[in-house]
């Protein structure tokens, strides 16, 4: 499958030690890749990996329940949400 060329503008500058370089080197040559794909290929692995952490919520199987039948049946406004609905509709112009 090839690749669609994708152009290149931004960059990112690294300083290391020797010893990390070596490293680092080391590893992408295992790999077969260039220093810079390794980098960018690890990066952007635990990038998403991070990303995902953030962004995703588990539920153990009796919270699950408990937001699903909230979903299917929800309880009644309270006072507090009747008043946050009211200056909603005051403050917030929908078109």
């Amino acid at each position: 499958m090839a690749r669609a060329n994708v152009t290149k503008s931004e960059r990112v500058n690294l300083r290391l030690n020797e010893t990390t370089k070596r490293r680092i080197e080391q590893a992408a040559s295992f790999e077969g890749k260039t220093v810079s794909g390794f980098i960018v290929s690890s990066a952007l692995e635990n990038a998403e990996k991070t990303i995902q952490k953030y962004e995703t919520m588990v539920l153990d199987r009796r919270d699950a329940r408990r937001f699903f039948d909230v979903i299917v049946n929800p309880p009644a406004p309270n006072d507090k949400l009747r008043t946050a609905m009211d200056e909603h509709e005051k403050r917030v112009v929908s078109r």
